[in-house]
């Protein structure tokens, strides 16, 4: 059975907004805690320490910190794999390209494949960079505040991130809604509401994420 739902373009688009959504939830969690960086260097070091202790003494040290990198990256997974396979599928389905292109599509339906491209190579750059330290040469383990500012202290740290996070917006904007319409979740009554959140939570993400290399950039966190 599960086969056979995978096997559906149906059971892939759900797939694809299951993941959608458990990674829109942790981006939520990951922009408020990222903030408590304008609270100085002992608060957010503070909570980078805690999110390693979380259900402590029942799980261990870092272990739930573990399982939930591997939700996310099952969620990465299987996000990006039913959205090549349906891309392929799409592609099969029309091998030639439209004569007239849809003129009222949005910028953000265009780029959907693109933008979750970008995410996918900043995801391994983030990691690389703030979290194992490989391509961060500064890199100091257990000081995640000196690390953020160091990152954002160069040009092409900030160039990453900001065009990463700008991706971010508009793969949310558009990802959202659609989620929202795989799930049945949409209706006359409720699609313009649907929409606003849509619209307001990609707003909050990509102004919350940037709002950290700003503020380093400016100063306001140094």
């Amino acid at each position: 059975m599960a086969r056979t739902v995978w096997d559906s373009t149906v059971g892939k688009k759900t797939v694809m907004a299951v993941s959608g959504l458990v990674m829109l939830l942790y981006l939520v969690v990951h922009m408020i805690g990222n903030l408590k960086i304008f609270f100085g260097a002992g608060e957010f070091n503070h909570y980078a320490h805690w999110l390693r202790t979380v259900g402590e003494p029942f799980m261990h040290y870092e272990w739930t910190l573990w399982l939930v990198r591997v939700v996310l990256v099952a969620a990465v997974v299987a996000h990006a794999v039913s959205a090549y396979q349906l891309s392929r599928r799409d592609i099969k389905a029309r091998p030639r390209k439209y004569v007239h292109k849809k003129p009222r599509a949005s910028y953000a339906t265009r780029t959907m494949r693109w933008g979750g491209v970008i995410l996918g190579l900043f995801i391994v750059w983030h990691i690389l960079d703030l979290t194992t330290g490989t391509v961060h040469p500064g890199f100091q383990p257990g000081r995640p505040y000196q690390n953020v500012v160091d990152t954002f202290s160069t040009w092409y740290g900030n160039v990453v991130y900001i065009v990463a996070m700008l991706a971010l917006g508009l793969h949310v904007r558009h990802g959202f809604w659609s989620a929202a319409q795989t799930l049945g979740a949409g209706s006359r009554t409720r699609d313009r509401a649907l929409k606003t959140v849509a619209n307001v939570l990609a707003l909050l993400l990509t102004a919350g994420f940037i709002a950290v290399p700003v503020a380093v950039m400016t100063g306001v966190v140094s």
